[in-house]
C-alpha cells in the first residue's frame, strides 16, 4: 500500500531494471491506456544547456499574461514536486499521488492490448515475467505520464514540457507539440545520444513536428538541425537568421524576428551571459503561437523580471558570496567561467565546492574553470553514478590545475571547510551536478518555491 509521495517514488525507482532506457513504445502504450488526449497547446523544449531557463521564462511570461500554465521539468533539486507546476505552484503530494495511482492502474491493466508493443512490433518489449499486459516504465516515463494527467485534470491552457534526455526517444515526445525549441547543443550523455554534436543534434531535433515552428537557439547549430527540420517538414526558425537580440546602452535589450520587434525589454531575473539567447528563444515561441496565445508587452516585461530558476548561476546574498550552478558539461562550464569573469569586483580568493557524476566529461569541465578557481574542494556524491572524491581529485591533478586541491568524502564537509577558510570578500562556487547544488541548498536550508 502506497500512501505517501515518498512511498510512490520508492516504487517508481523499482519498476524498471534501468534508470534510463530510451524508447517510446512503453510510455506511449500506457498513455493510450490512460486515454491521455490533451486539448491544450503544448510547447516542448530540448537542448543540452538552457532548456530549463527557456521553460522558466515561458512559464513566467505566460502566467503574467493570465494563462493557466502547466510546466514539467527535471531533475528536481530538493522535492519531486518541483517537477510538476501549475500556475508556477508545485503540485501537491495529494495531486501527484492520485496521478501516480492512475498511471499504475493503467500500467498493470489486465485488459489485452490490441496493438503490438515495441517500435518494431515485437511483443517481448512489454513482457514482465510473462505477463504481456503489465508494462515496465522508467522513473521518468512514469513521471511524464503523471504530469500530463495533472495538467489535463487541472484544465491548463498551455503545457511546457522539458525533454529529459535527447528528444527523439524521450518520453515527452509521445505528445505532439505546437511549437518546439532546441537550445544549445553540446557533448553530453554520449552513451545514449552519440559522441558528436551532429549525432546529438539529430536526437534533439526529433521533437520537431510537421508544419509546426521549430525554434533553434544555438548560434552555431549543427547541420543535423536543418536536415531534420527539412526531413520532418518543420518550419525552422534559427537565432541570427530568423530572430535576433541586441543589447542596448540603457541596460535594456531588444528582440526582433520575422514576426515583429519588442524594444526596451528588461534583462531576465536569471543571471548569466547566455540568458538573452534563452530569452530570445522564449519570445520566438510567443511569436510562433501569437494567434492562439497572444501576449502583451507588459506581460513579457513582468514575466522576465519575475522569472526564477534556482541553481542556474544563482548568486546567494551574503558574505562570503556563494554561487550555485548545476553546470555539469563542458559548454555549461564555459558559460559558468564567463559569468564568473563578469562579476565585479574580482574576489581575492575563489573556493570551488566540486562534485560530479562519473559518466561526465570531468576533465573538460575542470579545464574550462581552472583559471577561475584558487582552491578546489572536491567531494563524492552519494549516488551510484557519483564520482568518488579521490577519483575526481586525480582528474584535477592530471589536468595540472593551478589551484590547491583538498579532498572530502561529502559535499557538506567541503562546504563547511569553505566557509571556515574564506574571508568575507572571498567567493565560494558550488557546481558540477544537480546533486552538488541540491546538497548545498539542503545544508543551507534553502527552499524551492
Amino acid at each position: 500500500m502506497r500512501n505517501t509521495l515518498t512511498d510512490w517514488l520508492i516504487h517508481l525507482e523499482s519498476l524498471h531494471p534501468k534508470t534510463i532506457e530510451l524508447g517510446l513504445a512503453r510510455v506511449r502504450k500506457v498513455g493510450q491506456r490512460l486515454n491521455l488526449d490533451p486539448d491544450f497547446l503544448i510547447i516542448t523544449v530540448g537542448g543540452t544547456n538552457g532548456k530549463g531557463s527557456v521553460c522558466a521564462m515561458l512559464e513566467s511570461i505566460l502566467c503574467a499574461a493570465g494563462y493557466s500554465v502547466g510546466c514539467y521539468t527535471s531533475p528536481h533539486l530538493l522535492r519531486y514536486n518541483e517537477r510538476v507546476r501549475i500556475n508556477k505552484k508545485q503540485a501537491s503530494d495529494e495531486t501527484l499521488c492520485a496521478s501516480f495511482e492512475s498511471v499504475e492502474q493503467a500500467r498493470k491493466s489486465q485488459q489485452p492490448d490490441s496493438r503490438f508493443c515495441g517500435e518494431t512490433g515485437e511483443l517481448p518489449a512489454c513482457s514482465v515475467n510473462g505477463d504481456l499486459s503489465e508494462i515496465p516504465l522508467t522513473y521518468f516515463e512514469f513521471g511524464t505520464l503523471a504530469a500530463m494527467q495533472c495538467f489535463i485534470k487541472h484544465k491548463v491552457e498551455v503545457a511546457i514540457l522539458e525533454v529529459g534526455l535527447g528528444g527523439r526517444l524521450d518520453a515527452v515526445n509521445i505528445f505532439d507539440s505546437d511549437c518546439s525549441v532546441v537550445t544549445a547543443v553540446d557533448i553530453d550523455h554520449t552513451d545514449y545520444l552519440g559522441e558528436t554534436r551532429e549525432q546529438i543534434a539529430f536526437e534533439k531535433a526529433g521533437i520537431f513536428r510537421c508544419g509546426k515552428v521549430a525554434i533553434c537557439a544555438d548560434a552555431d547549430a549543427p547541420q543535423a538541425i536543418t536536415d531534420q527540420a527539412e526531413k520532418m517538414r518543420a518550419l525552422l526558425w534559427k537565432i541570427g537568421r530568423d530572430f535576433f537580440f541586441a543589447e542596448q546602452k540603457t541596460n535594456q535589450w531588444s528582440y526582433r524576428s520575422v514576426i515583429g520587434t519588442r524594444n526596451s525589454l528588461p534583462y531576465p531575473a536569471l543571471r548569466g551571459a547566455f540568458q538573452l539567447h534563452n530569452a530570445s528563444a522564449a519570445l520566438a515561441v510567443l511569436d510562433a503561437l501569437k494567434e492562439r496565445l497572444p501576449v502583451s508587452m507588459d506581460a513579457v516585461r513582468r514575466g522576465l523580471l519575475g522569472v526564477q530558476l534556482p541553481g542556474r548561476f544563482h548568486v546567494v546574498p551574503g558574505r562570503p558570496q556563494l554561487i550555485l550552478d548545476v553546470a555539469h558539461n563542458p559548454q555549461a562550464a564555459r558559460s559558468l567561467a564567463q559569468n564568473l569573469a563578469g562579476l565585479m569586483p574580482c574576489p581575492p580568493h575563489t573556493y570551488a565546492v566540486f562534485a560530479m557524476l562519473k559518466d561526465k566529461d570531468m576533465a573538460s569541465v575542470v579545464a574550462a574553470l581552472d583559471s577561475h578557481i584558487d582552491t578546489w574542494l572536491v567531494a563524492g556524491i552519494a549516488v551510484s553514478r557519483g564520482a568518488a572524491a579521490e577519483d575526481l581529485a586525480q582528474v584535477l591533478r592530471q589536468c595540472g590545475v593551478r589551484g590547491k586541491i583538498k579532498v572530502f568524502q561529502r559535499i557538506a564537509e567541503a562546504l563547511s571547510y569553505a566557509y571556515n577558510a574564506a574571508d568575507e570578500n572571498d567567493r565560494i562556487v558550488a557546481f558540477g551536478s544537480f546533486h552538488t547544488v541540491a546538497e548545498v541548498m539542503s545544508v543551507k536550508g534553502f527552499q524551492v518555491l
